[in-house]
């Protein structure tokens, strides 16, 4: 029996699906950042290969008897950067055929058929949406220094720069200050800083979990963050809704990504700030994650 590996890869994780001819799952891991544009093309393959062994190893299945592989991974919009990790999968599973999509191709056919627009809210944003026709139309996902406005790193970014500035101008840190840097396992602001500076994506997506549990417990800062992110990832759907052509009406959007169901505060937000662009939207998640659509995508 032949065997295919689906995978969704960002840039704080990387999830694998096992599934063998008929489309059974036979196991599913999780490893770390795959996104070649933020940790380059080496490290990328190295985590897909990890989470690849994994779920080979629990499902007692031989690398060499998979024969095809599909990855949905952000930061390869380019085409270089496409041909550059298709070319290093394969090297790294010889025999296997090897298609290579961006993270937001993925969650689109993770969305399932017919007109929706999809919304990936994870360590960077982006919105793709699909009109009656087929068309398809993308928006956001450049990111952090371009964009990535709502994100996880947008968040973690906006919680230091808030944490830091308040810290200056009381002489002591704000409760949520205070959690970001024990949590975060930080002694200073110097330290994070350094740190920020240097591997940005080690620290600012890591703050997002404090700055949700913050929310729910009433933080004010914190909330004040997060209504700002739900408006600006409101903001990539309605843009999505007005250049794609679709009818505004009853119109389908399928929320996505590391942010979704961490917060009760933010994801009621997030969709307070939907129905404030589209009224008649109607609001839920995937059909199936991304990377058994990955998977899906594999066998044909």
């Amino acid at each position: 029996m032949h065997y295919v590996l689906g995978f969704d890869g960002g840039g704080t994780k990387t999830e694998c699906v096992l599934m063998d001819g008929a489309g059974k799952i036979l196991a599913r891991s999780i490893s770390g950042p795959s996104n070649p544009s933020r940790v380059g093309v080496e490290l990328a393959t190295r985590e897909i290969e990890k989470a690849a062994d994994l779920s080979l190893l629990e499902a007692q299945v031989e690398r060499s008897e998979v024969a095809a592989i599909a990855a949905g991974l952000a930061g390869t919009g380019k085409p270089e950067m496409k041909e550059g990790m298709r070319a290093s999968l394969v090297a790294a599973f010889p025999g296997a055929a090897v298609s290579i999509f961006t993270d937001l191709e993925i969650a689109l056919a993770a969305a399932g058929q017919g007109p929706v627009i999809v919304l990936v809210a994870g360590t960077g944003s982006a919105a793709i949406g699909r009109n009656a026709q087929g068309e398809i139309w993308r928006t956001g996902g450049h990111g952090p220094r371009l964009g990535d406005d709502g994100s996880a790193f947008d968040i973690g970014s906006r919680a230091v720069a808030r944490a830091m500035k308040e810290r200056e101008q009381q002489g002591t840190d704000s409760s949520l200050g205070g959690k970001i840097l024990e949590q975060c396992g930080f002694a200073s602001w110097q330290e994070l800083q350094k740190r920020s500076t240097a591997e940005p994506d080690s620290v600012f997506p890591s703050v997002f979990p404090i700055v949700a549990a913050a929310a729910d417990a009433a933080d004010a800062g914190a909330r004040q963050i997060l209504l700002q992110a739900a408006g600006e990832l409101s903001s990539l759907v309605n843009a999505v809704a007005e250049h794609s052509g679709q009818g505004r009406e009853k119109i389908r959007i399928a929320k996505t990504g590391g942010t979704v169901g961490r917060s009760a505060f933010f994801d009621a937000q997030l969709d307070a700030a939907l129905k404030r662009v589209l009224p008649q939207a109607q609001i839920s998640g995937l059909q199936m994650s991304p990377a058994e659509a990955a998977a899906r995508a594999a066998r044909y």
